[in-house]
């Protein structure tokens, strides 16, 4: 059985655990404030929040319910718009209706959720961190800046808020029911679901997977790793980051340890889908995907990643970067699964960058992605690390340009020189997201990007331009 909490009810089903959030909510409790919308996760209609205790709190985070398996909330507080409502309106919903934040009304219940999960982080509310919470919500109606008024009022509203309590603080002033304050208890009655050795598909995050394989995946069990704590973790040993393969994009953004050794982790992070994707999106499931375009896959091909792959208690580790041999082939047994994924910390010599290219800045697959790790000691580039994506039909680490780079002085000259190498060294396809002439220049041009970013004062784009 499947239990959790909906809203204020406690819930117990069997359901496959591959049946999704969304359908459950709607055709079985008739819950129908959730909407349908593009089942793609891009719309953001279907938003819920979902609850569990951590480290010793409530943490809420924005999903799309049309991407989440119902093993994936086993445990959990499951909140929809009907969980949110009172006699009354609470301040984010009268913060909409005062500013014109809605006009059809398909989509407000997204807003709503979403904003209600930025009112409930342990942060200090900003108008900047009201609008982030929003980004996967769209609007065809309002063209936003009603909206935009909305999120400032509200975090007005947050003014004085107790970061350290928050369900406390917004329960007292009515921004939530008070049955948020009786859930870490009743969560902790719910009883782990008995775990065993994953057979058949194990699913991660599902952002990927259900736009793929909706019919296939709905109505059969499946292995969940959200369901498996000790695959979500991120831990230093030895000089070492660790992370479970269940760790998340948004666990990754919050974590201390990578804040400190990526001071731009935000603005890379930011260029990765939207907040309810990186919310339950995994990195095992990023990795087994196999996109060409995985943001994450070509940022942990820079830090030359190994993975630990497990079936049946035996492990065996290999480099990320050997992992792909061909498209979607992965050296991978059918039993296996991605348990643990590690890195060396970077050095203070060591300067790393992520750069993307989309149609759209945010909120898109990338058409190219890059990232590098350049270790610099007294104007040398002591080793480099870069990956890049949507070139061909795998991730690629760029092991030619790497080693030209090593022992070289850091220069315009040598920069250009790389350039050279790196394009005899790829060999891009046209598709969809542009030619293979387009993804050369592409990829050059980013290329650049990492050096005139991460060393403004030794290289720029006119030097580099005159070297050509």
């Amino acid at each position: 059985m499947i239990e959790f909490i909906l809203n204020d009810r406690k819930i117990a089903t069997d359901q496959p655990s591959g049946a999704l959030l969304l359908d459950f909510v709607r055709y079985e409790k008739r819950l129908t404030g959730t909407k349908i919308g593009c089942r793609e996760g891009d719309c953001g209609a279907c938003t819920v929040l979902i609850g569990s205790w951590q480290n010793g709190q409530m943490k809420y985070e924005q999903v799309t319910s049309c991407l989440t398996a119902l093993g994936n909330v086993h445990g959990r507080h499951v909140v929809t718009i009907e969980g949110l409502n009172m006699e009354g309106m609470t301040p984010v919903q009268q913060a909409m209706v005062d500013e014109s934040g809605t006009q059809c009304g398909f989509c407000t219940v997204g807003f709503v959720v979403s904003l209600t999960a930025y009112c409930l982080q342990p942060t200090a509310p900003s108008p900047q961190h009201a609008i982030a919470a929003i980004d996967g919500n769209i609007c065809r109606c309002t063209g936003y800046k009603a909206i935009g008024r909305a999120a400032q009022k509200i975090t007005e509203a947050l003014a004085g808020k107790d970061v350290a309590q928050p369900v406390d603080w917004l329960v007292e002033r009515n921004f939530i029911p008070t049955y948020f304050q009786l859930i870490p208890d009743r969560l902790k009655a719910i009883r782990p679901r008995k775990q065993k050795q994953p057979t058949g598909i194990v699913l991660g995050g599902g952002t990927d997977l259900y736009v793929q394989k909706h019919d296939e995946l709905a109505h059969r069990e499946l292995e969940v790793m959200a369901d498996r704590p000790e695959w979500r973790y991120v831990r230093m040993e030895g000089g070492f980051c660790r992370l479970g393969g269940g760790t998340t994009v948004s666990d990754i953004a919050t974590s201390d340890i990578f804040q400190k050794h990526f001071p731009r982790l935000g603005d890379h992070l930011k260029l990765v889908s939207s907040s309810p994707i990186r919310n339950i999106s995994t990195l095992a499931g990023n990795f087994v995907n196999a996109s060409p375009i995985g943001d994450l896959t070509a940022f942990f091909l820079a830090l030359d990643a190994k993975i630990t792959l497990t079936e049946e208690k035996q492990n065996r580790s290999i480099f990320l970067k050997d992992f792909y041999k061909g498209y979607k082939e992965l050296d991978k047994k059918a039993g296996e699964i991605i348990t643990e994924i590690s890195f060396h910390i970077p050095s203070p010599n060591s300067h790393f960058n992520f750069e993307k290219v989309s149609k759209r800045t945010h909120l898109d697959i990338a058409s190219v992605n890059t990232a590098a790790l350049i270790t610099l000691r007294e104007g040398i580039i002591q080793q480099a690390h870069i990956s890049a994506g949507g070139i061909g039909p795998i991730p690629t680490y760029l092991h030619k340009s790497c080693a030209f780079l090593q022992g070289k002085p850091l220069s315009p000259k040598t920069i250009q020189s790389a350039n050279d190498v790196l394009q005899a060294e790829i060999s891009p396809i046209s598709d969809v997201r542009g030619t293979k002439e387009y993804k050369r220049l592409m990829l050059r041009q980013l290329f650049y990007a990492h050096f005139i970013g991460l060393f403004p004062g030794e290289i720029s784009l006119k030097g580099l331009l005159e070297e050509e």
